[in-house]
């Protein structure tokens, strides 16, 4: 186990293998050399009606991540961008665009 990466299409397929086969999720994350939390986190977030299935669990790991993309604006990484090279700290940047959301809110509700 090192550091995070997220699962590929071939992982999913192990799990999927592994829990017919009747592996407890334990012995899978050792199989695949991943925690233990992400095999119990990736059955509960892409399972479908019809269980865990491979293909249609990376999918929704695919559109999530997607998703989460989309939440930031060109502008906002632009900017992002900018506050790095003038050496702020991740944590800087963060607060500044939380302290700003609350502005944008507290502006509006006026």
């Amino acid at each position: 186990m090192g550091t995070y990466a997220q699962l590929t299409q071939r992982q999913r397929c192990q799990i999927f293998a592994l829990l017919k086969i009747g592996h407890l999720q334990t012995e899978i994350a050792k199989a695949i050399g991943v925690h233990k939390s992400t095999i119990s986190r990736e059955i509960r977030r892409n399972r479908g009606r019809r269980g865990y299935r491979p293909k249609q669990a990376h999918q929704y790991a695919i559109a999530r991540r997607d998703k989460a993309k989309s939440r930031i604006t060109d502008e906002d990484w632009e900017l992002i961008e900018e506050l790095i090279s003038l050496d702020w700290s991740p944590e800087q940047v963060s607060k500044s665009f939380s302290l700003r959301k609350k502005w944008s809110l507290d502006t509006i509700r006026s």
